[in-house]
């Protein structure tokens, strides 16, 4: 992964800076800074939202809010893949094609 951040090849969504911002981060402040300087994917509109809810069946799966905005976001920044440890935003991220695999 440090390769590829070096390479300018990561791009991170604003809800995941937020959701980091409010759990228990080492060097809080530096963490923070440097996360804010990476290149962010766009933020889809409630109306995109519901409407990739209804065209890709994405109700029901055990996934929330928050990944939808990441799946949505995925498709809007194409090619951008999306990667994660969550179990089933990875299935369904795998499902959709749009998983990205670490080394």
């Amino acid at each position: 992964m440090r390769g590829l951040l070096d390479q300018g090849q990561i791009v991170i969504h604003p809800l995941i800076v937020a959701e980091l911002a409010l759990g228990s981060l080492k060097n809080r402040t530096q963490t923070l800074a440097l996360l804010d300087l990476l290149p962010k994917v766009r933020v889809a509109r409630t109306s995109e939202l519901r409407l990739m809810i209804e065209a890709r069946r994405l109700y029901n799966l055990g996934i929330g809010l928050t990944d939808v905005h990441l799946i949505a976001s995925v498709f809007i920044d194409s090619p951008t893949l999306l990667w994660t440890r969550d179990k089933r935003l990875r299935k369904v991220a795998e499902s959709l094609g749009i998983h990205a695999s670490l080394p």
